[in-house]
């Protein structure tokens, strides 16, 4: 949904006010592609699994359980963080379609579609109370 010519008037202001008061804060953030933090936590993940292979397998040659299964849980933990980056890196986890990628299913639009935002069902169910009284 575009912004009105009121509210983007509002956001340039706000941005404007913003790149006067701190000019080098706003040059790092207008500058930086999202991507490359995902990128960054990715690479970490990747390390902190190889910390849990480590540590799971020294748990394992020492025969001490509690470190072995404590090597899997960073194994796990570093494995989830590192695919949550990845799908939003790469768009899967944005409701709107990544830049060069496809929209979703039509059946999820049709379902999103019918239902509203969830401020347009609020609207909805306080005029219904209004006119029923």
């Amino acid at each position: 949904m575009p912004l009105s010519e009121h509210e983007q008037r509002l956001l340039d202001q706000i941005e404007q006010a913003l790149y006067a008061e701190d000019p080098k804060w706003a040059n790092t953030v207008r500058i930086s592609d999202p991507r490359s933090h995902y990128k960054r936590r990715l690479i970490k993940a990747s390390i902190g699994f190889a910390l849990g292979v480590v540590i799971m397998m020294v748990g394992v040659v020492m025969s001490l359980i509690w470190l072995g299964v404590g090597g899997f849980v960073v194994m796990l933990a570093a494995c989830l963080w590192g695919l949550s980056s990845w799908k939003r890196m790469n768009g899967f986890g944005d409701s709107a379609p990544a830049p060069g990628g496809t929209a979703a299913p039509p059946g999820k639009q049709a379902r999103r579609g019918n239902r509203g935002s969830f401020m347009e069902r609020m609207e909805e169910r306080w005029r219904r109370r209004h006119d029923e009284r």
